[in-house]
């Protein structure tokens, strides 16, 4: 059973019309694709179902409420044997799909990090997908490999980094941040890339430091490079949730005294717990002293750079050896869009450079793949360059602007009631905080289970953390089509029930 709301198109004599014509035959010809003409048809078709979708989604849960395995008990066990009316299969990404899709671009959708993309986003990727692209090598796409410098080069300039960066598009941040280390052990000049790591009795134990409240895509980069979890040192924060400089130079200290090989920091502007800001600032001289590769991630705050008050947050990064951001995060871009800013790209070449005969050219040119782990790379800038010549700087400013002043919003409700607290310090667009009230002993469970109520019920969705060994709601705001009212409503729910 379906325990779901399903929205419904006005009907109007133009859907009518569109009904009509969505019943028009239109299969798979005998050989070659779909006909131009079906292809208009259908299109026209999909974009106005996107367009309801878009316009009508707060109607819907935001989490899917189908259990387990539903979708697929529902599906058959065998692909068809011959080419399917289109018509029946967008009728089924109603009745199969939409109730197994959680709705990401719901406005109150505020787990996690709240994200949406935009009907610009949707247009760039639409084209990306026509297109196409394989940005392999600049002959394969001079498209995709020139965008993405200009644009990458535009955000640069957006969130005032400095122009010794270059902008390099991956898809998540998990995958800049790999991407960043292998350059950084590349420096390293210990032959790793040839001779590798195992089975070498000569090389010391490599170290990465990085703060208890980083995201666990540095741990995995440890991992995947053949680094090992040993390798990972987490230094303690203070009681915003930000990283000690002082225990980060004694951990640095101690492990050179122990004959260890220090290499690389990995600093936080908005950690995904709380948004903490690790003090960059107080970092940086740190690794210039010990001659240590510094990352920045501001995979979630990083969007905020580019409004002008906010930029103080991220004093200090331009002094870093490399930066993430994603786009897709809090720029309404479609995922996925990372970008890694890089002084050194020289050192990422030099670790993932790898050209057989088959791809050799002869133009003096930048070739995509010569630059991480993948061969082929989509064409994932023309999103982002339709978003921003869309929006322009100023309306994508304005929009970041207007989720901080919501959740500060929130925040100033939480603070003025006696059952609520601040978890952790208000950064950005992400609240943490809980419940307290007074007759209740074990306020842990209490809010867990408030969360759970809430999210059960598909009318706003939050997500958890632990902070000093507590559990404390978040609600994130980030939603292109987030409004007061919505905040209100979440209000709303978590009061009802406290």
């Amino acid at each position: 059973m379906i325990l779901m709301r399903q929205f419904q198109r006005p009907i109007t004599d133009t859907n009518m019309q569109k009904e009509s014509e969505f019943s028009d035959k239109a299969f798979a010809p005998a050989s070659g694709d779909m006909s131009a003409a079906d292809f208009r048809r259908v299109g026209h078709q999909i974009i106005d179902w996107i367009a309801d979708y878009s316009e009508n989604v707060e109607n819907l849960p935001v989490l899917s409420q189908v259990e387990p395995n539903w979708l697929k008990n529902n599906l058959p066990k065998h692909a068809p044997e011959n080419g399917e009316d289109f018509a029946e299969i967008l009728k089924d990404v109603d009745k199969l799909i939409l109730p197994a899709i959680t709705n990401w671009n719901h406005p109150n959708f505020h787990g996690l990090f709240s994200t949406s993309t935009s009907a610009a986003g949707i247009f760039g990727e639409l084209l990306a997908a026509a297109f196409d692209q394989k940005a392999m090598l600049w002959r394969t796409s001079p498209a995709s490999t020139e965008l993405e410098e200009v644009v990458t080069d535009w955000l640069r300039q957006m969130m005032n980094l400095d122009a010794g960066y270059t902008g390099i598009i991956y898809d998540t941040a998990s995958v800049s941040t790999l991407h960043a280390l292998a350059a950084a052990r590349e420096g390293l000049d210990l032959k790793i890339r040839e001779t590798g790591m195992s089975g070498r009795s000569e090389l010391p134990l490599l170290r990465v430091y990085t703060s208890e409240q980083s995201h666990s895509s540095v741990e995995k980069a440890v991992l995947l490079l053949g680094l090992g979890q040993k390798s990972l040192v987490k230094i303690a924060v203070n009681e915003r949730f930000e990283m000690d400089a002082n225990k980060l130079r004694e951990a640095i200290e101690t492990d050179k005294a122990a004959g260890f090989v220090p290499f690389c920091v990995v600093a936080t502007v908005g950690t995904t717990s709380t948004a903490s800001i690790d003090p960059i600032s107080e970092i940086v001289p740190i690794c210039e002293e010990n001659a240590l590769w510094l990352h920045v991630d501001a995979a979630y705050a990083g969007s905020a750079a580019i409004v002008p008050e906010f930029q103080k947050f991220f004093a200090g990064c331009e002094r870093a050896d490399s930066v993430v951001t994603n786009p897709h995060k809090w720029l309404f871009t479609p995922f996925d869009l990372s970008i890694l800013y890089c002084r050194h790209t020289d050192l990422l070449k030099r670790a993932f450079a790898l050209v057989p005969e088959y791809l050799k050219t002869n133009e003096t040119v930048t070739n995509q793949m010569d630059y991480g782990i993948q061969l082929g790379r989509r064409f994932r800038s023309l999103k982002l360059w339709f978003v921003i010549r869309y929006f322009g700087q100023n309306g994508l400013i304005e929009r970041i602007r207007e989720h901080c002043r919501l959740a500060k919003l929130l925040a100033d409700w939480i603070e003025a009631d006696e059952n609520w607290e601040l978890a952790a310090p208000l950064n950005f667009a992400l609240v943490c905080f809980r419940a307290c009230p007074k007759n209740v002993e074990n306020l842990d469970a209490f809010n867990e289970n408030l969360m759970n109520e809430i999210n059960a019920s598909g009318e706003a969705y939050l997500s958890h953390t632990k902070l000093d060994g507590k559990f404390a709601i978040r609600l994130s705001v980030g939603s292109i089509r987030v409004e007061e009212r919505h905040i209100e409503k979440v209000w709303g729910l978590l009061n009802a029930k406290v």
